[in-house]
C-alpha cells in the first residue's frame, strides 16, 4: 500500500455517498495524500435533491472537487433498449439493473479522469463482488496507463471498521442508514446487506425504498413502437426515459417487481441481492407478450438465445467485447414489427397480462382460427402433411422393431 507521498497527485473516485466510497475519500486524502476528486455517474436513479446531498457529503469529507455526470440517456440508448429487445432477465428473475449500469458508470468515470489529468482512479468495491471486475476491466481497457486504487478491497475492510474510521476522522453521518447497500438507477434498485447474506432469509418491507400505497386493481396500458415504449395509458410520451419513470411510478405503488436474485458471480461464488424494479418487470412482460403475437416462431427462438447471451455478457463485464455490437444489431432488427399496445391489470404484489392490440398481430389472418376453423387448407391437406411429417420417426421406429429393440 502506498504511503503519504502522493501530494498534488489527482485521483478520481467513483463516488456514491455510501459507506465504502465515503471511507475512500478520507483514506485517499488523509492516509495516502492524494488530491481527491469525486464523481458520481447518474444512471437515472438520483433526483436533484439526492445529488445535492451527495455533493454535500463529498465536500464534508474533504474532496477537492465533486462533479455529477448525467449518463442516463447514454445508458438507455446503449443498454436499456437492447435489454428490453432481448427480454433480459438473469436466471429468469433479475433485470440486471446494477450489473448493466456499472459498466456505463465506469466508462464515464474513466473518461472524466482522463479529462482532468488524473494520475489514478479509485472505486469502493469489495473483493467479494462483481463490481470490482466491472470497474477494473473497463478502466484497464479504456485507460491502461492510469493506476487503479481500491482500498476497501485491498485492506479487506468490514463495515464496522469503516464506520469507526470515519468517526475518528470527524465525519458525522446517519450510519444506521448504511446497514444496507442501496443502488438506484433508471432500470431498478438493488438492496444488499443483512438478510441477503444468508440463504434462509429475505428482506423486510422496511428495506425497500418504495412502499406499497395502492389497493385493489388498476389497468395499465403500455404502447410500443419497434420494441420501445412510446405511450402509457394512452398518453404519448416521446421521451423514452420519462416513459420508464411513469411506469415505475405506477407499478411501484403496488410493490410489483420486488424479488431476490440468487446467481453465479463473475468470480465464481454464489450471491444474493434483493431488488425492486417495477418498470423493468412490467415492460419486459408486456414486451415479451407483444413479441409472441408479432414475431415468427424462429424469430422468437433465436432472439431468446441472443437475449440470454447478451444479458450474460453484460452482467459479466463484457460490454466492450465487439460481439456485443453484433448482437445489438440483431436485436434491433428483430424489433421492426414489435408495435402495439399491451394491457395489464395491476394489484398489490402481482399483475396479469390481459392482451394486445397490434397491426402486426400474426393471429389476425385469413388463414384460420386456432382450434376453431381452417380457411387456407383442407382436411386432406392436413392428412397428407401429417404423413410426410411423420416419415423420419416412422422409419426410426420401424428399424428398431426389425432389430428387436424396445424403448
Amino acid at each position: 500500500m502506498e504511503t503519504k507521498d502522493n501530494a498534488k497527485k489527482k485521483v478520481v473516485l467513483a463516488f456514491s455517498g455510501g459507506l465504502d466510497t465515503s471511507f475512500a475519500v478520507k483514506y485517499l486524502s488523509e492516509d495516502l495524500g492524494y488530491e481527491v476528486h469525486t464523481a458520481i455517474a447518474n444512471t437515472g436513479g438520483f433526483s436533484e435533491e439526492d445529488l445535492a446531498v451527495i455533493a454535500d457529503k463529498a465536500k464534508r469529507l474533504g474532496a477537492a472537487s465533486h462533479t455529477a455526470l448525467d449518463i442516463t440517456k447514454d445508458y438507455y440508448d446503449k443498454s436499456i433498449r437492447y435489454m428490453i429487445a432481448g427480454n433480459v432477465l438473469r436466471n429468469g428473475t433479475y433485470p440486471i439493473s446494477v450489473s448493466s449500469e456499472r459498466i456505463f458508470q465506469a466508462i464515464a468515470t474513466i473518461q472524466y479522469a482522463k479529462k482532468i489529468g488524473a494520475h489514478a482512479v479509485a472505486h469502493g468495491s469489495t473483493g467479494a463482488g462483481n463490481d470490482q471486475v466491472r470497474f477494473d476491466l473497463t478502466f484497464q481497457i479504456l485507460a491502461p496507463g492510469i493506476e487503479i486504487i481500491t482500498p476497501t478491497r485491498d485492506m479487506t475492510l468490514t463495515r464496522e471498521y469503516e464506520i469507526d474510521y470515519l468517526k475518528k476522522h470527524g465525519y458525522e453521518a446517519d450510519f444506521k442508514k448504511m446497514e444496507y447497500s442501496i443502488n438506484k438507477g433508471l432500470w431498478g434498485t438493488s438492496i444488499g446487506g443483512k438478510e441477503t447474506l444468508k440463504s434462509d432469509q429475505t428482506l423486510p418491507e422496511s428495506a425497500y425504498p418504495s412502499q406499497i400505497t395502492a389497493e385493489g386493481e388498476e389497468t395499465l396500458k403500455i404502447g410500443f413502437e419497434k420494441g420501445e415504449v412510446v405511450s402509457v395509458n394512452g398518453k404519448r410520451i416521446d421521451d423514452r426515459i420519462e416513459a420508464i419513470r411513469e411506469i415505475e411510478k405506477i407499478g411501484s405503488k403496488f410493490g410489483i417487481g420486488r424479488d431476490m436474485h440468487i446467481g453465479d458471480t463473475i468470480i465464481g461464488i454464489k450471491g444474493r441481492v434483493g431488488f425492486e424494479a417495477a418498470a423493468p418487470i412490467l415492460i419486459i412482460a408486456a414486451h415479451k407478450m407483444l413479441e409472441k403475437h408479432t414475431l415468427t416462431k424462429w424469430q422468437q427462438y433465436w432472439k431468446d438465445q441472443i437475449g440470454t447471451w447478451y444479458g450474460m455478457f453484460l452482467h459479466e463485464a463484457q460490454y466492450l467485447e465487439p460481439v456485443m455490437r453484433d448482437m445489438e444489431a440483431m436485436l434491433e432488427n428483430s424489433q421492426r414489427n414489435v408495435t402495439g399496445t399491451v394491457e395489464l391489470t395491476l394489484r398489490p404484489y402481482s399483475y396479469t397480462l390481459v392482451g394486445v392490440d397490434s397491426p402486426f398481430d400474426l393471429m389476425k389472418t385469413d388463414f384460420g382460427e386456432y382450434g376453431e376453423v381452417n380457411k387456407a387448407w383442407t382436411a386432406d391437406d392436413v392428412k397428407g402433411f401429417t404423413k410426410i411429417l411423420g416419415n423420419q420417426m416412422k422409419i426410426y421406429h420401424n428399424v428398431q422393431q426389425r432389430n428387436g429393440c424396445q424403448e
